[in-house]
């Protein structure tokens, strides 16, 4: 187990490229990870249009809401984000006797994961309470999953809020994101800690392709491969928890199918373990 935000180590930046040129993919190795992952896409995708001004903007962040809804209705997030911030409680309290531990650091992280924990284990708690119970969103709910089911003559109830002013329209957005932002919180904490958790390593993928064993003892939860932008192709990326193998592939033009790489291509591997 490696934990670097607590730990001062090397310089992390093996390739020789500015972050604004790096570009990341990353392979989730559990159905854990993989749900906070799409939890992380979906508030991403939500934040970035919930104070937009316009119709369009509305109707994506609501959409976003309610994608975030149907995910938590098919999965315990609240239990598995329970689970997740204990577990890194534990990991990280096992630190205090490291000599070098950076003690503030470490204080204030394990202060973060404690009030989160304290704020899901509520049992007044429950994430998108809210939209559930909201009229509105349920109309809405019933018909977006059908190719322009929310056409304003399909949905007269949603054309009239849509024609509110915009201030109004954010203020409700907010209302209804509100009892989300713990889950938003708990899931920024848990994969940022794992993605701070890797010490990246500069590999060669001969002709395209390379290979890796996993340790089964302390199992890799995220993959993470970074390249430049500019480079020109991008990793398919096949995983188990046994090994993972890479293939790089060059698709000049949408209209043919990718191929695999000729060339020795080197990129950075961050296993992400914790």
């Amino acid at each position: 187990m490696i934990v670097t935000p607590l730990i001062p180590s090397g310089n992390r930046d093996l390739l020789p490229y500015r972050a604004d040129t790096r570009l990341t993919y990353e392979q989730p190795l559990n159905e854990r990870i993989r749900g906070f992952l799409r939890l992380e896409y979906l508030f991403e995708n939500i934040s970035a249009r919930i104070c937009g001004l316009s119709v369009w903007d509305s109707r994506a962040a609501l959409a976003g809401l309610i994608d975030v809804l149907d995910l938590l209705s098919r999965c315990e997030f609240k239990g598995e984000l329970i689970k997740e911030l204990e577990r890194y409680e534990a990991i990280f309290v096992r630190l205090w006797p490291h000599p070098g531990v950076d003690l503030r650091r470490l204080n204030e992280t394990l202060e973060h994961l404690d009030t989160l924990s304290t704020a899901l284990k509520d049992h007044a708690y429950q994430p998108g309470q809210t939209l559930r119970q909201d009229e509105l969103v349920n109309a809405i709910k019933s018909r977006i999953s059908i190719p322009a089911g929310t056409c304003s003559f399909d949905t007269p109830a949603y054309h009239y809020w849509l024609s509110k002013p915009a201030e109004q329209r954010i203020r409700q957005l907010n209302q209804w994101m509100d009892d989300l932002r713990i889950i938003q919180a708990g899931v920024a904490r848990v994969l940022k800690t794992l993605r701070e958790s890797a010490e990246p390593i500069r590999i060669v993928a001969s002709a395209g392709f390379y290979q890796q064993s996993l340790e089964t003892s302390t199992p890799c939860q995220l993959l993470r491969i970074v390249l430049p932008v500019d480079v020109g192709l991008f990793p398919e990326i096949s995983a188990s928890k046994h090994r993972f193998t890479l293939r790089f592939l060059e698709q000049p033009v949408t209209g043919k199918r990718p191929t695999q790489t000729g060339q020795d291509i080197e990129f950075e591997l961050q296993c992400c373990i914790l």
